[in-house]
């Protein structure tokens, strides 16, 4: 299989021809992320056309329309329906970033770890090691959960929270599931039924160990 490798930094806008990473579409609103195409810069490029697959190291930056990934390498691949997957790779010193602009709102969801990955046909995106996920209403901080594993689903905007012994520091010994959630200003409007999609909520079912 070729290998190849590019230097120093570089960016690729893929075509179909090249890596099968762009995917048509019309671009409405955050909801099309999903059918935007996945643009890369990093150090270098590896890809094995059979198994479609290219891993990126050194410095890797992914955008797709208002999704944003950081990390020291990511792999990324395409099954034949189009549908994109991602892994990208961080260390505790300085784990892998996510962020997408919620739909319809001011608001963006960042979350951190160790390894993130994206899935493209489901939606969603697993933050694994030191994970943290924080929502803004604009530049301001609003609520931020810490955990081991956090699971967010960007189509029913619904959330969960892992703790355990992996999630122990000396500022969490007992390892558990630790969130800051900021009440919304009286001055503001009430919010929506918990059915409005709108809402941005944690799972009913997180599972979470006592130590």
């Amino acid at each position: 299989m070729p290998t190849h490798h590019f230097s120093p930094r570089w960016t690729l806008r893929f075509l179909a021809l090249m890596a099968g990473l762009v995917l048509a579409g019309a671009a409405q609103a955050e909801l099309a992320d999903k059918d935007k195409p996945m643009n890369i810069e990093a150090d270098s490029l590896r890809y094995e056309d059979t198994r479609q697959t290219s891993v990126f190291t050194g410095n890797v930056l992914i955008t797709k329309g208002t999704i944003v990934m950081r990390g020291s390498k990511m792999d990324v691949r395409q099954d034949p329906q189009g549908n994109q997957f991602g892994v990208v790779t961080g260390t505790a010193a300085a784990p892998g970033f996510f962020r997408q602009k919620r739909e319809g709102l001011d608001e963006w969801i960042e979350g951190e770890g160790e390894r993130i990955e994206y899935d493209g046909k489901a939606q969603t995106v697993v933050f694994t090691g030191s994970a943290v996920l924080r929502r803004y209403r604009g530049t301001q901080l609003n609520d931020e959960s810490v955990g081991n594993q956090i699971t967010y689903n960007s189509l029913t905007e619904v959330f969960t929270v892992k703790g355990g012994p992996a999630n122990r520091t000396a500022a969490n010994p007992s390892g558990r599931v630790r969130a800051m959630l900021t009440p919304i200003p009286e001055a503001e409007t009430a919010p929506a039924p918990a059915t409005d999609p709108a809402q941005l909520r944690p799972s009913t079912n997180l599972n979470e160990k006592k130590k």
